[in-house]
């Protein structure tokens, strides 16, 4: 059995799950991760992980991801939901097909993994589940009409989840960002303010911090919220 903890991390392919691969493998975390693309691959051997190619909306792929995670690795300490930005079309244009699809990644893939790890975590005396959320999931802008609505379903997870396994050490949060990249250009085509409070986004190493901070034995009695990483841009208290 690997002596080292393991943390499972989604869409990792790049971004903020990448980031999150990255800050965690450089603490002794063994990764194991999952993307859709082949380069998942490549970064896992760079990182001396575990790769799956898979997609988080795909229930059989997340399973396959878990049981391959347990039969190579032996146990499961942390994971981190990461995911892909979700389109930003005009409320009344989102078709049935795509709140679906989008409900499917955002949501479901959080509830269908916690089922999958929560008897495993058990088994080890506790665990720790990290959600990427997005400042306005309890603010709803029609400018990203699924992070007001599915986001907030999923934060709404997160509280029930920590509640009924706190008794097994097992936490959930959330991690709520505003902008993050590590470059003005990869934000082409969003409203970015010019009032940043350090002059750019955050960055995927600096938000991995945070998301490394909620998992480690530092943060034991952190479970059931939403840490909100957005220069105070969200109104609510």
């Amino acid at each position: 059995m690997n002596a080292k903890k393991v943390a499972i991390v989604t869409a990792a392919s790049r971004g903020i799950g990448a980031g999150c691969a990255r800050e965690l493998a450089a603490r002794g975390y063994t990764v194991s991760l999952m993307a859709r693309s082949e380069s998942i691959v490549d970064l896992a051997k760079e990182l001396g992980g575990m790769a799956t190619v898979g997609s988080i909306a795909n229930p059989q792929d997340l399973q396959r991801l878990i049981e391959t995670t347990l039969a190579q690795m032996g146990r499961i300490d942390a994971v981190v939901n990461s995911f892909g930005d979700p389109p930003r079309p005009d409320l009344l244009d989102i078709s049935d097909e795509m709140w679906i699809k989008n409900f499917e990644m955002l949501f479901l893939s959080v509830v269908r993994i916690a089922k999958l790890v929560t008897e495993p975590m058990q088994r080890q005396g506790g665990g720790a589940i990290v959600n990427i959320s997005a400042c306005d999931s309890q603010e709803p802008s029609l400018e990203t009409p699924f992070s007001g609505t599915i986001r907030a379903a999923m934060e709404g997870f997160t509280k029930l989840y920590a509640k009924r396994y706190r008794s097994d050490r097992i936490r959930m949060n959330s991690v709520a960002p505003f902008f993050v990249a590590d470059s003005m250009e990869e934000l082409e085509g969003w409203n970015v303010p010019s009032d940043l409070m350090f002059g750019r986004p955050t960055t995927y190493a600096e938000l991995a911090k945070t998301v490394a901070f909620l998992i480690s034995d530092d943060a034991n009695y952190i479970t059931g919220t939403t840490i909100k990483v957005d220069e105070a841009r969200s109104a609510a208290i």
